[in-house]
C-alpha cells in the first residue's frame, strides 16, 4: 500500500511526447498491415495473413503505403529520441536498469501487487520493455534498409547474414513489436488512466 497521491494538475506526459506517441501508433499500424500484404507476396513461412487484415490491395499499393509510413516512423523516431535526450527524460525514465529489480517487479505482477499509482515513473518491467522495443524498432529499420536497398548497403547486408536473413530479422522484430503492442493494450485495459494521461497529459 502507498499513501502517495498524484497531483491532478501535474503534467505526466509533455505535449511533444503525446504527439510523438500517436504519430508512432499511426505509422506502426500502417507499416504492420501493409507489411503483411508485402509478406503475402513472398511468404517466409507456410502461412499468409488474411487479406482483410492487410493494407494496400496489392503488392505495389502495399509498398507505397509501407514506404510512406516508414519515413513518418523514422522521422518521428528521431524526433522522439532527440526530445528525450535533450530534456533528460531518457535518463530519468529509462535508467538505471536492474535485473534484480526486474525479477522483483515480475514477481509482484504475477501476484497482482505491482503498484500503478505513480504514472510519471516507470517500474523496472516498463524500463526494460520500453528500452527493448526502442532497440527492436531500430533493428527493424536497419533490416528494412537491407530488404529495400540490398545493393546499396552491402556491409549492413553482410552483418545481418544476407538478404534472406535480413527478411527473417525484419519479420521477427515486427512480431516482437506486435507482442509488445498487445501487452501494452492489455495494460491500458487494466489501468485505463494510462490512456487518459497519454491524451490529456495528466
Amino acid at each position: 500500500m502507498t499513501n502517495s497521491k498524484e497531483n491532478p494538475l501535474k503534467i505526466i506526459h509533455p505535449l511533444w511526447l503525446r504527439i510523438s506517441h500517436w504519430i508512432n501508433a499511426l505509422a506502426m499500424l500502417i507499416m504492420i498491415t501493409s507489411g503483411w500484404r508485402i509478406y503475402n507476396a513472398s511468404p517466409l513461412f507456410h502461412f499468409v495473413f488474411p487479406d482483410d487484415l492487410t493494407l494496400g490491395g496489392w503488392l505495389g499499393g502495399a509498398l507505397q503505403w509501407h514506404f510512406a509510413a516508414m519515413w513518418l516512423f523514422v522521422l518521428n523516431g528521431i524526433f522522439y529520441l532527440i526530445c528525450n535526450i535533450c530534456t533528460g527524460r531518457l535518463y530519468r525514465m529509462y535508467w538505471p536498469l536492474s535485473l534484480k529489480s526486474l525479477l522483483q517487479d515480475i514477481t509482484l505482477t504475477l501476484r497482482g501487487k505491482l503498484s500503478h499509482q505513480e504514472l510519471s515513473q516507470y517500474n523496472m518491467i516498463q524500463k526494460f520493455a520500453y528500452s527493448g522495443v526502442i532497440l527492436l524498432c531500430i533493428l527493424t529499420v536497419l533490416s528494412g534498409l537491407v530488404i529495400w536497398k540490398s545493393v546499396q548497403f552491402p556491409l549492413l547486408r553482410e552483418l545481418m547474414g544476407g538478404y534472406e536473413q535480413a527478411r527473417l530479422i525484419h519479420f521477427s522484430c515486427m512480431s516482437l513489436v506486435l507482442f509488445f503492442i498487445a501487452i501494452h493494450l492489455l495494460m491500458v485495459v487494466l489501468v485505463p488512466k494510462t490512456l487518459i494521461a497519454m491524451i490529456r497529459g495528466r
